[in-house]
């Protein structure tokens, strides 16, 4: 029922009703749900005591770093030090329109430790990622005008968090225009598994092929189909002697290096929230996917991660790696790959139990479209092995 007030001058009028209040919880924790994202959750918790209640009840929460923030930055001091400082060493804040190079953020990865470090995330003076949280959206924004929170400050007041995902201003590895280099990386307390695909150029070309050479040096196949077995599957000799598996070899190590990277900074989130189901990082160019199902999760929390001794992530177990090669891909939508190669990654001594998903479902499913088909296609071909050391 509502409540009736007195106007002097009108007279008397039913109090107005507020049609929010007749939505049950349980249909506002679905919208909430639906929004995921948490800046705009945190407007919706100053709208109403009611949302201020419900929003820490959200499950799918959607994380989106507007920069990468060294060390030395959160000091009132830091400002002179940066000036000096190399590309590698400091990074700057910058929001939403300026935002770091991706070579840059992985040399904060994997610049040498300091002892002012705590861990990473864990508070805002430590942390390599940041949450702007206040200023315009648009344009650079100066330090005073943006309070900056670590996306474990952020998540702090979440209490049954269970879909997490967290997204990167940009990849980490810097690469020509042109170039196809993606990967996805599963982890548990350490690498469980990673596929990376790469191509020397990637274009759109439904009607006709454009002869000439791809950027390492391989001769497009015009009009023919690597589907057709045309070349047996074999890797040209000219790939070992132009550049062509010294490139690849780069491609991986350095997708492993962001991978493991990625992995370290998500520590102190895990162990503080008990109820995630999945998490996954990712950056804004889809550049590479690191991924943590509920199994894995627990895995973490339970046993420790192994950090390298060099810097600020995970250390890569010894590797086994199966490599697919094709100097020309013609993806069925007209997108067209030259120099294409997929890797299949997984540790040398994993447990039998983690190694049960079939090569085809595992990496075809690693890539949205048309990536996948080109992974598809890939693993069709003749296979190469090779070993890698920890690192």
């Amino acid at each position: 029922m509502s409540s009736v007030y007195s106007d002097p001058i009108h007279g008397t009028h039913p109090e107005p009703i507020d049609h929010f209040d007749r939505l049950p919880d349980s249909l506002l924790l679905l919208v909430f749900n639906m929004i995921g994202d948490v800046k705009a959750l945190g407007r919706c918790c100053v709208v109403s005591r009611r949302f201020h209640a419900l929003v820490p009840q959200v499950e799918n929460v959607v994380v989106r770093v507007d920069c990468v923030i060294s060390d030395d930055d959160c000091s009132p001091s830091s400002s002179v030090k940066s000036r000096a400082a190399g590309p590698f060493s400091t990074l700057f804040r910058l929001v939403f329109g300026g935002i770091v190079r991706p070579l840059q953020a992985l040399g904060q990865f994997l610049g040498p430790e300091r002892p002012s470090l705590n861990k990473t995330l864990n508070t805002s003076s430590s942390s390599s990622l940041s949450v702007g949280l206040g200023g315009g959206e648009d344009g650079e924004m100066d330090q005073g005008g943006v309070t900056h929170h670590s996306p474990t400050q952020v998540l702090r007041n979440f209490n049954e968090l269970r879909f997490l995902r967290i997204e990167l201003p940009g990849g980490e590895l810097g690469i020509d225009d042109g170039v196809l280099l993606k990967w996805r990386a599963d982890f548990g307390s350490t690498l469980d598994s990673c596929v990376i695909l790469g191509a020397a150029s990637v274009f759109n070309n439904v009607h006709f092929q454009v002869p000439g050479h791809g950027n390492d040096g391989f001769c497009i196949n015009n009009g023919s189909n690597v589907g057709n077995g045309d070349d047996n599957g074999s890797i040209p000799e000219s790939f070992y002697t132009n550049g062509g598996l010294k490139l690849r070899v780069v491609w991986t190590i350095s997708s492993l290096i962001a991978a493991s990277a990625r992995h370290y900074l998500l520590q102190s989130i895990i162990a503080e929230h008990k109820t995630l189901d999945s998490l996954v990082l990712t950056d804004a160019d889809g550049q590479g996917v690191l991924c943590m199902n509920g199994e894995q999760l627990e895995e973490l929390r339970v046993k420790p991660l192994s950090a390298s001794s060099a810097s600020k992530r995970t250390l890569v177990p010894a590797l086994n790696m199966r490599l697919w090669y094709a100097p020309h891909l013609d993806l069925p939508d007209g997108v067209v790959l030259q120099g294409a190669t997929l890797v299949a990654i997984r540790p040398s001594e994993q447990p039998a139990s983690k190694k049960e998903v079939s090569d085809a479902s595992w990496l075809s499913s690693a890539f949205e479209e048309p990536y996948g088909t080109a992974a598809k296609m890939l693993v069709k071909r003749r296979t190469y092995c090779l070993e890698m050391n920890s690192f």
